[in-house]
């Protein structure tokens, strides 16, 4: 085995205490820079999952059935009635079709009456999850 000279021992002494020094932690502050767009997909998202309430609502079945004729059938009610939520439910092995978000079972009725006009089978549910 090789006995290391003074020379290289002081070297590698002086090349390990350098090195030692130069090595830093992390600092104590954090700057966090954040886009203002971000917020306001935030905003965006807690008004639409505010407005997707199942549980407290009732809302109106229109259909009951297979994937594309709930299809045509949403999209023929949204022609017709912009002033409705609308949407689709999958529930295995039917889709249904869903629409309003009522907070009363009055106010529901009430529009029951107007959408069995156009879908005689429409009747109100209290979905729960």
């Amino acid at each position: 085995m090789r006995i290391l000279t003074l020379k290289s021992s002081l070297y590698l002494l002086t090349v390990c205490s350098i090195s030692c020094v130069n090595l830093y932690a992390q600092d104590k502050t954090t700057k966090l820079t954040q886009d203002p767009k971000f917020e306001q997909l935030l905003n965006e998202k807690r008004k639409i999952n505010s407005s997707i309430t199942v549980n407290d609502r009732y809302k109106i079945q229109i259909y009951n059935g297979d994937s594309e004729t709930s299809r045509k059938t949403l999209t023929e009610f949204r022609k017709d009635n912009k002033n409705f939520d609308a949407t689709i439910v999958f529930s295995t092995p039917v889709y249904k079709v869903w629409i309003g978000n009522f907070k009363s079972r009055i106010e529901a009725e009430r529009n029951l009456l107007e959408v069995k006009k156009n879908y005689p089978n429409a009747f109100l549910i209290k979905p729960n999850k």
